[in-house]
């Protein structure tokens, strides 16, 4: 018995270690946001503020267009998001429940595009999308962010739709539902984790996407809050605790969708590994 607590603690030790890592580089961002502009040019600099400027964060949503920002953001993530999904369910649904020629290949493809970074393809997607006259455009970026997350989202329903008997669409059809009722009715709602699980990941890919926002948007109002982030920092000016500010804003959607969604991101990253 004293053998087992003794491991318990420690383990518990050594995980409260490992988030406290973790966590370092957010708590300097919160003191650096919190610090006055005078401090931040001192040297040598502090780790705590000498004093708390909370107003930094009402501040700085006047010193720049964040909430435009933040906007576009959302606008531009909510819409990859449904995107992916209108493409990637019934491709993995397909794949999942039909044999045909060539569907390893397909998989395999799918597998394979996930080997290349958008910093490798920048040129070829500006090219393409001057090509397109979607330049400067939010189309543009949900386009590129709904190409790059498909693959992942494909993969995982596909191993997720799998994993679910046919057994349970084959009563659904006994019962007169068709194919689509039996996707919308019964299937759909067992898959609801690995749903989820396609829905966080393509939104904080999209929600952090940077290089192709700044290669392909040009104008203020069309640039997202990733891109708006280092115009805080310049050559003539360095707006330390704004730049933090912003980001400690920026994730702050984010940690309130997996609030919602975290009890089933681990039921649908786990999908598939278990028959």
């Amino acid at each position: 018995m004293t053998r087992t607590r003794t491991r318990t603690v420690v383990l518990a030790g050594v995980g409260w270690l490992v988030a406290l890592v973790f966590l370092l580089p957010y708590l300097q961002m919160l003191f650096t946001a919190l610090k006055p502009e005078h401090e931040l040019t001192r040297s040598p600099g502090t780790y705590l503020p000498d004093r708390w400027e909370w107003s930094n964060f009402v501040d700085v949503w006047s010193a720049a267009p964040v909430a435009q920002y933040l906007q576009v953001s959302l606008v531009v993530s909510a819409a990859a998001t449904l995107v992916t999904l209108a493409c990637a369910l019934p491709a993995a649904y397909y794949t999942a429940r039909n044999r045909f020629r060539g569907r390893g290949a397909f998989l395999l493809l799918v597998l394979v595009t996930q080997m290349f970074a958008p910093t490798a393809l920048v040129v070829g997607i500006f090219r393409e999308m001057v090509a397109l006259d979607l330049t400067d455009t939010l189309l543009a970026l949900i386009l590129v962010n709904a190409a790059f997350n498909l693959p992942f989202c494909v993969w995982i329903l596909h191993g997720y739709f799998s994993s679910i008997p046919r057994e349970l669409e084959e009563a659904a059809f006994l019962d007169g539902a068709g194919r689509m009722g039996a996707l919308t009715r019964v299937t759909l709602p067992v898959s609801l984790p690995g749903v989820v699980t396609a829905v966080v990941y393509t939104f904080i890919a999209a929600w952090n996407e940077y290089i192709v926002a700044l290669t392909v948007t040009s104008s203020p109002d069309r640039r997202p809050l990733t891109v708006a982030i280092p115009s805080f920092v310049t050559q003539y000016q360095a707006n330390w605790h704004f730049l933090f500010a912003t980001s400690l804003i920026a994730i702050v959607p984010v940690v309130i969708l997996f609030v919602f969604i975290e009890r089933y991101l681990i039921g649908g990253l786990t999908a598939g590994s278990v028959k």
